[in-house]
């Protein structure tokens, strides 16, 4: 056994008999310390010239990065160890290059004059009763629901609870799905290259907030088509009055609602239908408009995505968790989160008795009055445990649901093309079959096709190619954080700015084509209509 270290110095096991070298130098110490100092003086200042050469050949030389530690994972029992380990090497590689390629450009939020040349957005600083005094409003939006809590955060609500384990323990909220308003005009306020000169801007946001307006007068007593439609009609006089505006007449210009189209298209000749007018206006058909569900039938409006529960502040986070989901066991070949619709052309019953009946499947049922869906973890635990994740219309085309099974690496199945593939066009591939699968609904409906049969053909190798397409959507899909950036990272609305300016630029070069005069006179006419 070793004993225990005491305090005292030990004892060496041997000592060093001196040599006949030392003892003559001990003597020539004592009696000729002169002829050695010339000596002692060379050999330290060649010691020195060696230390400085170790310095610049050394510590000069560019480091090597060490890897990520979160990039080391557990392969699963299925995986093959070399393949397991291509994919590491794969990742690193892209994760080195994104880093070269980020050292090379500005930092975010610092953009020069060079990087940022025609990518610069300018924000109208729009009076407080088109966006912060409506967000004063929040307790009385919903007749049965206080949404103030929704805007903490930055509107991305407050942390979900994570005692499950389900998310990552930073970068989960329980965020409103129809809370982007707010969301994406903070992310805007972070873009890389803002001016304060809007005749360098190459497009010009609006931080109207349209859906927190449109929604505080569809229920309650503030619900008459006036009331519905007069910030809108403000908004409207108010930006064709500004020089900002005569530089194209508004097509330079864009704004967002995070609720639906269909909440801001009642006809002009209406008072009774829902919402507002909004879509309506000549003006409004200049910009460009942002929703989470387009119009199928315009040309100026643009869905972007669902905001998820997801919400990165960093690189780091986004990629740890496209790890985790590659690693994750699919047990289930599909799943279904959703309840039943009264509608009878809707098909959710035949999912629910589709899936209910398959032991492929995995049910997780909504209904009435229960909380079992209103628990972020309780689907997307078995989003994260699913090979495809069944996304039939909800009471309008689109589902949020579509957007947290990606989340989870679940291959969304979508039973109309309305629902993703002629709605998202800037964040999702052209290739729809490369990250969902689509079973027409007359089918679903007559009863022509079993849905577990058809996701059963598809070859295992297919599905996991899906599968890491999915996983690789993550980035392009999330909104950040507003309160911190990422690095390298492009999240949903960089791609969104990038797809506005591209079609600004577009509409500019057609006016310099010699096509201003058309647009001059819808300038006009809009301008007009909205005065009389």
């Amino acid at each position: 056994m070793l004993k225990q270290h005491s305090n005292r110095s030990p004892k060496p096991f041997f000592t060093p008999r001196r040599s006949r070298l030392a003892v003559s130098m001990e003597k020539a110490g004592a009696h000729g310390g002169k002829r050695w100092l010339p000596r002692l003086l060379l050999l330290a200042a060649l010691t020195w010239l060696l230390m400085v050469y170790f310095h610049l050949a050394v510590f000069r030389t560019p480091p090597v990065s060490a890897p990520h530690a979160s990039l080391v994972a557990v392969p699963s029992d299925g995986d093959d160890g070399q393949r397991f380990r291509l994919r590491q090497e794969q990742q690193l590689k892209r994760i080195s290059s994104a880093s070269a390629a980020a050292s090379a450009l500005p930092e975010r939020g610092r953009g020069d004059d060079a990087s940022c040349r025609g990518r610069y957005v300018y924000i109208h600083d729009l009076p407080r009763r088109f966006n912060a005094d409506i967000l004063s409003n929040c307790a009385h939006w919903y007749p049965w629901h206080n949404m103030c809590g929704y805007l903490e955060n930055g509107g991305l609500g407050e942390p979900v609870d994570n005692a499950d384990g389900v998310f990552a323990d930073e970068g989960w909220y329980a965020t409103d799905h129809f809370g982007l308003d707010i969301i994406f005009h903070r992310r805007v306020q972070q873009y890389d290259c803002l001016t304060d000169d809007s005749s360098r801007a190459a497009a010009v946001f609006v931080p109207f907030y349209a859906g927190f307006d449109i929604v505080q007068h569809l229920w309650g007593v503030n619900s008459t088509a006036a009331e519905k439609d007069a910030l809108s009609l403000d908004l409207v006089d108010w930006l064709t009055r500004r020089p900002e505006w005569r530089a194209m007449g508004g097509r330079d210009h864009f704004f967002l609602s995070g609720r639906t189209a269909y909440d801001h298209q009642r006809r002009p000749e209406s008072d009774s239908e829902w919402g507002n007018k909004l879509l309506h206006l000549p003006a409004v058909q200049n910009m460009t408009v942002l929703f989470v569900e387009k119009l199928a039938w315009t040309q100026f409006d643009f869905a972007i995505p669902y905001p998820t529960y997801f919400h990165p502040g960093k690189d780091a986070q986004i990629l740890e968790w496209q790890q985790r989901m590659r690693g994750m066991k699919r047990q289930w070949l599909f799943s279904f989160a959703g309840g039943a619709r009264n509608d009878p052309y809707s098909i959710r019953h035949h999912l629910i008795r589709q899936c209910g009946a398959s032991s492929f499947c995995k049910l997780v049922q909504c209904r009435k009055n229960e909380r079992n869906c209103l628990i972020p973890s309780n689907f997307m635990r078995v989003f994260q445990g699913t090979r495809f994740c069944l996304q039939p219309t909800g009471d309008t085309m689109t589902r949020r649901s579509a957007f947290d099974a990606i989340m989870a690496g679940c291959v969304p199945v979508f039973f109309h093309p309305d629902s993703a593939h002629t709605q998202y066009r800037w964040h999702l591939p052209e290739a729809h079959d490369a990250y969902s699968v689509l079973i027409p609904e007359d089918d679903v409906r007559a009863g022509n096709v079993s849905i577990e049969e058809t996701l059963r053909a598809i070859p295992p190798e297919v599905a996991e190619r899906m599968t890491e397409t999915v996983i690789g959507l993550i980035p392009r899909l999330v909104y950040a954080d507003p309160r911190s950036r990422l690095e390298t990272l492009r999240d949903a609305v960089d791609v969104t700015l990038e797809a506005i300016i591209a079609r600004v630029n577009k509409m500019r070069e057609e006016m310099g084509a010699g096509r201003e005069h058309l647009l001059q006179k819808q300038n006009d006419d809009a301008g007009s209509q909205q005065r009389s």
